[in-house]
């Protein structure tokens, strides 16, 4: 009956520790990535301003710390802090120069800030990048866009880059849906895949 008893105390412990786990403070370079990505990666539900706190804290620690310029400098984007964008996305691309995402945001970016020219060209630096790692395999994913439509996004904002005369509020349009969809994958990725080994185990 002891034994019985205790068994009950050292389940109902943890169970209390894993239903706090999330509230504790993280520590850390580590901490406080995982902290800004996972308020950037819940989108319009998530704290923006949080996520940037968090990740310039990362920057300032660490600039080459996983992909924390480039989240930082989506988060700046998402805010429409143009400048800043822009002006971490240019050293998010010196530290890995075929970051595909930092590319893509620079550009739209820059044209954001009516630096056409070089928007232009980085956005289509960006997009032929993406094109060829959008695969399996992405992002250490087995299986990436099952439905096509990532690929789907990418050949829309390829076509509209390649038009005579483009229209640059239709190519901001299609590039935050690509950068949309490419989020929502990972988030599904991520939360779909621990379910999938779950089920195979």
């Amino acid at each position: 009956m002891r034994t019985f008893r205790w068994a009950l105390i050292s389940m109902g412990l943890a169970m209390a520790l894993s239903a706090c786990a999330s509230s504790l403070p993280r520590w850390g370079v580590g901490g406080h990535y995982e902290a800004g990505k996972e308020e950037f990666m819940r989108g319009k539900a998530g704290n923006m301003d949080k996520a940037i706190t968090e990740l310039e804290m990362v920057v300032r620690e660490n600039p080459t710390y996983r992909d924390s310029l480039t989240l930082l400098g989506r988060a700046y984007y998402n805010k429409t802090r143009y400048k800043d964008a822009a002006a971490i996305l240019q050293r998010a691309v010196v530290v890995k120069k075929d970051d595909e995402i930092a590319w893509i945001v620079l550009g739209a970016a820059r044209l954001h800030l009516n630096q056409d020219e070089e928007g232009l060209e980085e956005l289509k630096g960006g997009i032929t990048l993406l094109s060829k790692v959008s695969v399996d395999g992405y992002r250490d994913y087995p299986l990436w866009d099952t439905r096509g439509l990532i690929r789907a996004s990418i050949r829309r904002t390829a076509f509209i880059l390649t038009k005579e005369g483009n229209n640059k509020e239709e190519l901001l349009r299609e590039v935050n849906a690509l950068l949309t969809r490419i989020d929502d994958e990972d988030n599904f990725q991520r939360t779909d895949t621990p379910r999938r080994e779950r089920r195979e185990y």
